[in-house]
């Protein structure tokens, strides 16, 4: 499962491990990528989305009708 958010977009950030000595090696900081269950009235069926922590929250927020259609507006698949 790639590490990106359908409705928010986010993707992981790059950056350094810094160690006690200063040393840097690269490292990755990832969403927390969930992934949730919906059901969709206006088609009759359940939608299974890939979310970001922020994205559960913005669902909660807008309803599922509202971010499925910002989802397709972005040209995500649903």
């Amino acid at each position: 499962m790639s590490a990106h958010c359908q409705l928010t977009g986010a993707r992981p950030g790059f950056g350094n491990r810094v160690s006690h000595s200063h040393r840097r090696t690269s490292r990755r900081f990832d969403p927390n990528i969930q992934r949730k269950r919906y059901w969709l009235p206006s088609e009759g069926r359940y939608v299974r989305l890939t979310l970001s922590a922020r994205g559960v929250k913005t669902v909660d927020t807008l309803g599922i009708e509202a971010a499925v259609a910002r989802i397709r507006a972005r040209g995500g698949k649903v």
